[in-house]
């Protein structure tokens, strides 16, 4: 009487684990042998490789810490996920070493008598939910299933006699009716025999809320309610009333009486409840959020400053020291050097205090597919598969399958179910129908039925493309060549002779030779089955009743063991199931494997109900009865039961328009809306916000342009000031360089009095 689901998934378990292949590990995508080492998740049962798991813990711990800060880095343990499940681990259980499934033996031999990666004891682990006992089965995959001892267990009301069940299935109900009383304390539980508490009481009474001003009509279940009202009643002091809401009790004392203490907590004051109490003029002495030094403020308001005080501090990395100021943390300019656990590339950050990260730089190796690159962060050991996927088709393309990258060169292409459309190489106007295949197609096996030059039609199977052996083309060069393969080609052979029998003129015999005798012909006669005819030599045949039966085959004819050839109904590809025989054939019970209109759902219909519906019976036999997985132009889901053909575009789904401005909103149909026919434009107060918000902008931008002017008219004249400082000190410099040396200064006066005397003399 318990759940058979658990039992159902441990089946499924043994059933992969025994077959050569089924059980793959989801991490690589490769199956999992008996000698590998593997570990399985506690929370879905699924078996990955052992070396696949640490990687991939090493992996998710990577992704979850890269974008840490240093500070934070290394001081939470991040927990990992199954890749399954999503199943969280912590760091510390990353496995290392590999265990059977139930954990008693590590690295368990590989026996071929036992499930592999089994040790063959019994499982003893503890049932979820615990009940005391432990799983009986050999060590398994799985879950264990449910508990199957017998126990002697009584209802939940506890009224019914003791019974035995199953332990897994220990809780039942009598269906009496509970009859215990409920938290009310008035009325009884009136619900069947059920497990756990009672539900409240469901009867509605007058009740009064918890300072008595109001009533109302509430649940039984739940007597005190608060109403909407403050209390408002005067306090002790005379000056302050209750700000409560709706209590019970005395209001007590006002909250402004007694002792008050100042802001910094040393010095109490006694003062009326309509004074706020005053500093003390004390110093403050409060621990900053440094956590070292006090506050040397006086007693103050409010919440303190930041520590100023300047402190020798040392770097994170520990190698240097600078004076500053408390509240500011201090990091060097110095890198790591140190090698990160990739055990490739360096640390290189700065002020490292060697608790260094995971290295974050991308590994960029190719991967086994030979086309891509690991994207994973940089990482010792060989590389996770290519994630990407490549589409494996069949000979036609309608047929699609997708493997991981790589693969696609050894996978065998899907075997597709549509029948070949290659014209046929013989004489026949269409072929044997067949499945799509690559390669040649298969001979052809229909009767060749040409005209011989006798008239009849040659009854022998199609002979167009008939392998021929190829005989003395190649003549070897000596005895030390070894002979080859004889080698076949396709060629037309002609018709055999007709077969057909016909009767001959027999010459007159003697009266006393005149007996029965063979002609050497073929008999002819028309078989039970009434297809074929008798291929034996002429022989003896018991007389019949009748003249009519002179062609109809007798007890020492052939018998008929060929198939039965004659055509199926359209539609059905398979064959009868009878030998030939005489009249129609009977109706196909076989059972058709097809896909529905959505192309998700697999179904199995009978080939006689699909061959003899029409089409609105064959659109219900391939639907699967569930909503259309199809998105329609508009993005929505389409609301049809699984159908055929395109999708209805008249979407049904509500969805919100807005105006321009994005302030009015209206739920309407959304085929309304690809259609055009509803918009929703702005009103008056849209119209009224847009008008003050560009005003508001034009404002803006007059201002920002007038703050602009002023700003180049004080750069303007700073400029100005600054050019004419460097004229003046340019004309410095130039009276400086100009000035005359003495023979210029006084060579005019030294040379006038020289050329007087000389215009005297002269």
């Amino acid at each position: 009487d318990g759940d058979a689901s658990e039992l159902e998934r441990t089946r499924q378990y043994m059933n992969e684990a025994f077959q050569s292949g089924a059980m793959t590990c989801l991490i690589c995508i490769a199956s999992v042998k008996r000698n590998q080492a593997v570990w399985s998740c506690c929370g879905c049962f699924c078996i990955f490789h052992l070396v696949c798991i640490q990687k991939w813990a090493k992996d998710s711990l990577f992704l979850v810490s890269s974008p840490l800060t240093d500070d934070d880095f290394g001081k939470k343990d991040y927990p990992w996920p199954c890749p399954k499940c999503r199943f969280e681990y912590k760091r510390s259980e990353t496995p290392s070493r590999y265990y059977c499934y139930c954990g008693k033996v590590e690295n368990p031999a590989v026996d071929p008598w036992l499930v592999p990666h089994s040790c063959g004891q019994i499982c003893e682990r503890e049932f979820k939910p615990s009940c005391g006992h432990k799983c009986l089965l050999l060590c398994h995959p799985g879950p264990c299933p449910p508990c199957p001892k017998m126990v002697t267990t009584t209802c939940h009301c506890k009224k019914a006699k003791p019974v035995p069940r199953r332990c897994s299935a220990k809780e039942w109900s009598c269906r009496l009716p509970c009859g215990r009383i409920l938290l009310c304390g008035q009325h009884t539980c009136e619900n069947s025999c059920h497990a756990g508490d009672c539900q409240p009481c469901p009867r509605v009474s007058k009740q009064s809320c918890i300072c008595g001003r109001q009533t109302a009509e509430r649940l039984c279940a739940s007597p005190q309610w608060q109403c909407d009202q403050v209390c408002g009643k005067c306090l002790p002091c005379g000056n302050h009333t209750c700000e409560q809401v709706c209590h019970a009790g005395p209001c007590g004392d006002c909250p402004r009486s007694g002792k008050r203490s100042c802001p910094c907590g040393k010095t109490k004051f006694t003062l009326p409840c309509t004074e706020d109490v005053p500093t003390c003029g004390d110093s403050c002495d409060k621990i900053l959020e440094c956590g070292i030094h006090k506050c040397s403020q006086r007693c103050h308001r409010g919440p303190c400053e930041i520590c100023r005080q300047e402190v020798e501090k040392q770097c994170r990395c520990g190698k240097h020291t600078k004076r500053m100021p408390c509240h500011k943390p201090y990091l060097c300019e110095t890198k790591c050097t140190k090698i990160r656990d990739c055990q490739k590339h360096q640390c290189r950050r700065k002020c490292c205090s060697g608790n260094c990260p995971p290295c974050d730089q991308v590994c960029g190796r190719t991967l086994g597919c030979r086309n891509h690159k690991c994207p994973s962060g940089c990482h010792r050991g060989s590389c996770n598969p290519c994630p990407e996927t490549v589409d494996v088709k069949c000979n036609c393309g309608r047929s699609v399958i997708k493997v991981p990258c790589g693969r696609e060169r050894t996978i065998r292409p899907p075997k597709c179910k549509q029948l070949c459309s290659r014209p046929p190489a013989c004489h026949h106007s269409t072929q044997e129908k067949h499945y799509c295949h690559f390669g040649q197609c298969p001979p052809c096996h229909q009767p060749c039925q040409k005209k011989l030059t006798c008239g009849h039609l040659c009854p022998v199977s199609c002979h167009d493309k008939a392998l021929v052996r190829q005989t003395g083309l190649h003549q070897s060069a000596g005895p030390w060549e070894q002979p080859s393969e004889p080698a076949f080609i396709q060629t037309a052979l002609p018709c055999p002779p007709c077969e057909v029998p016909i009767p001959v003129y027999v010459s007159p015999l003697p009266c006393h030779s005149a007996n029965p005798y063979s002609c050497k012909r073929f008999c002819g006669r028309l078989l039970d089955c009434q297809n074929h005819t008798c291929m034996k030599e002429c022989h003896h045949v018991t007389k019949l009743n009748s003249s009519a039966d002179r062609n109809k085959a007798g007890p020492e004819c052939s018998q008929c063991e060929e198939e039965c050839t004659k055509p199926r109904p359209s539609g059905c590809p398979h064959r009868c199931v009878l030998p030939c025989h005489p009249g129609d054939c009977p109706p196909c019970l076989q059972m058709l494997k097809i896909k529905c209109h959505c192309k998700l759902s697999v179904l199995y219909v009978e080939c006689l109900k699909l061959t003899c519906a029409d089409l609105k019976e064959k659109e219900l036999l391939t639907s699967c009865k569930n909503q259309c997985p199809k998105e329609l132009p508009c993005g929505h889901r389409c609301k049809e039961i699984c159908h055929s053909g395109s999708c209805p575009l008249n979407c049904s789904q509500k969805v919100k328009l807005r105006c321009l401005c994005k302030r009015l909103k209206k739920e309407i149909q959304c085929s309304k809306i690809q259609e055009g026919q509803v918009s929703l434009e702005c009103d008056a107060l849209c119209k009224e916000m847009k008008r003050k918000a560009s005003e508001i902008k034009e404002a803006e931008a007059k201002a920002a342009l007038e703050e602009e002017k002023r700003r180049q008219q004080a750069e303007l004249e700073a400029f100005e000031n600054r050019l004419k400082g460097r004229r003046k000190n340019k004309r410095r410099k130039d009276e400086v360089e100009v000035e005359q040396s003495s023979w210029q200064k006084y060579k005019n006066l030294i040379m006038l009095p020289v050329f007087g005397v000389a215009v005297v003399v002269v």
